[in-house]
Order: C-alpha cells, then sequence, then structure tokens
C-alpha cells in the first residue's frame, strides 16, 4: 500500500502551529508562576519590609500606604506597634502633620509604656519644632524672622522636648531634645521682646513693662534678659518710677556692662522703612 506524504506546504504550518502552542503555553505558566503576593496577602514580615524599604529609599508615599495597611490587618504585636512610630516618621517627613502628629498621639496615648516611646516624644517634639518658620529661615538662622512668627506651635515643641527630657533624661535623643529647647527658649524670648517694644514705641508703658518682666522671670539664661532689662528701665522712667528704673539700670550695667542703652537711653530704636522692606531681615 502506498502512503501519501504530507504535502510541502502542510508541513511548515504543522511546525509553527505546534511552536505557537508552546510559546503560549509557558507565557502562561510564566504569567501565574511569576505573580507575586499583594499588600493583602503578604504575610506580617513580608509587608513591614516592603514598607520599611520604601521608607529607606524616601518613597514615603508609597511607604505611608503600606504601613497603613500593616497597621489594618495585623492590629497587634511588635510589628504594628513600630509601624505606627514608622507610619508617624512618613507622615513627618512628606509634609503631613496634622496626620503625624495624630498617629503620634494616638500611639503616645496606646502605649505609654513601650520601650521607645522616648522616640514618639522626641518625633512629636520634631513634628511641632517644624510646623513655624520656613525653609530659608530654619537654614539661614533667621531666628528674628522666626520670633515674629504665632508661637504656639514652638511652645507646644518646648513642651514636648520637656517632657521627653524629665521622662526619659538618658534617652538618645534627650541631648538633641536639650539643645532644640535652649533654642526655643531663646526664640520664645525674643518674641516677647518684639511685643515689648512694639509697646514701648507705642507708647503703652505698663504693657511694654510686663512683658520685660515676663522675660526676665520666665527666660533667665536666654540673652534676650539684657534687652529685658533695658526695656524695663526705661519703661519705668517713663512712668516716672525713678527709684526702680535706677535699680534695674545697676543690675543691667553689673551683667551686661556693653548693652546699647547703658549709652544710648533711646535704646531701642524703631527699625527703618527700608529696613522693614528687606526680604528676610526680620522685620514686619
Amino acid at each position: 500500500m502506498r502512503v501519501n506524504k504530507p504535502s510541502a506546504i502542510l508541513l511548515p504550518a504543522l511546525k509553527g502551529l505546534v511552536l505557537l502552542l508552546i510559546v503560549t503555553g509557558m507565557s502562561a505558566c510564566a504569567i501565574f508562576r511569576h505573580k507575586g503576593p499583594t499588600i493583602d496577602t503578604m504575610s506580617l514580615p513580608q509587608l513591614y519590609a516592603k514598607a520599611h524599604d520604601a521608607m529607606v529609599h524616601a518613597d514615603y508615599s508609597a511607604a505611608e500606604k503600606d504601613y497603613q495597611r500593616l497597621i489594618a490587618r495585623f492590629p497587634s504585636g511588635p510589628y504594628n506597634e513600630q509601624a505606627q512610630l514608622d507610619l508617624a516618621y512618613v507622615q513627618y517627613k512628606d509634609n503631613k502633620p496634622d496626620d503625624a502628629s495624630s498617629t503620634i498621639d494616638r500611639f503616645i496615648k496606646t502605649y505609654p509604656l513601650q520601650k521607645h516611646v522616648d522616640y514618639a516624644y522626641y518625633l512629636r517634639g520634631l513634628i511641632n519644632f517644624d510646623r513655624t518658620g520656613g525653609v530659608i529661615e530654619r537654614w539661614f538662622g533667621r531666628q528674628g524672622a522666626q520670633s515674629r512668627r504665632d508661637q504656639g506651635y514652638n511652645l507646644k515643641a518646648f513642651d514636648d522636648f520637656a517632657e521627653l527630657t524629665r521622662r526619659f533624661p538618658n534617652s538618645a535623643y534627650a541631648a538633641d531634645a536639650r539643645q532644640r529647647m535652649i533654642y526655643l527658649r531663646n526664640v520664645l524670648a525674643q518674641s516677647e521682646i518684639n511685643v515689648a517694644e512694639f509697646y514701648l514705641r507705642h507708647k503703652a508703658y505698663v504693657a511694654s513693662a510686663d512683658r520685660a518682666q515676663y522675660v526676665i522671670e520666665h527666660y533667665q539664661q536666654s540673652p534676650e534678659v539684657a534687652d529685658a532689662l533695658a526695656i524695663l528701665c526705661r519703661s519705668y522712667l517713663m512712668l516716672d518710677q525713678k527709684k526702680l528704673a535706677e535699680q534695674v539700670r545697676k543690675v543691667l550695667a553689673l551683667n551686661y556692662p556693653n548693652h546699647p542703652y547703658l549709652k544710648d537711653p533711646k535704646w531701642p530704636h524703631a527699625p527703618s522703612t527700608l529696613r522693614k522692606l528687606i526680604p528676610f531681615s526680620g522685620h514686619h
């Protein structure tokens, strides 16, 4: 019997079809084989590692999403506690101070005895510390301009750092917190001096004396005490309290013998109009 051989045209077509089926099958297997877990299916260590990697690489938006999902899926345990701290940090770095503050307040309230709660107080201080003052002021040390802003968050930051140093004096964050407190103390004192000068220029001498006295009593170690004494002395003179003025002047001369008020009784002088127009000069 004679068997017919496939035609020359049919053989290449069959080979092509078989090859296509093999390639398609391999592609399908590859798709199913390489499809990795999502944030809804990852294990706890995997999800934390993913979030932490995003944080380390400054992808704060992705890190925030991952940490939030971890906290929702695994509502307790060491990973959850660390994720809450990390979440507050990435929100802070992503310029979301309100969200960061809410997250860290919730952590402190829920875990007041957690082993890293000292960091929580420190981070809360940093969040409030950076709420006031622009980048230029921080970069160039424009304390004068800083002191003319609203001081509400500076007061909160000071209290946060103070609580940290009081509760955890040996914390790794205590030394930096103390340095920031010194800076904030001086800014707050200068803010009071600014108000005292304003009252003095507008002849509200009782008010200027009160502000100066407040600086002397509450910011004793700040450099602004010298200016406070000078303003208090001048205010007493304008109120015809010469005896009190002389007493204050003696204290000023004893502790700050080079203060300009001792040679210029009209100090402090109002800033010139031109000075007020200079950007970032610290005057308004």
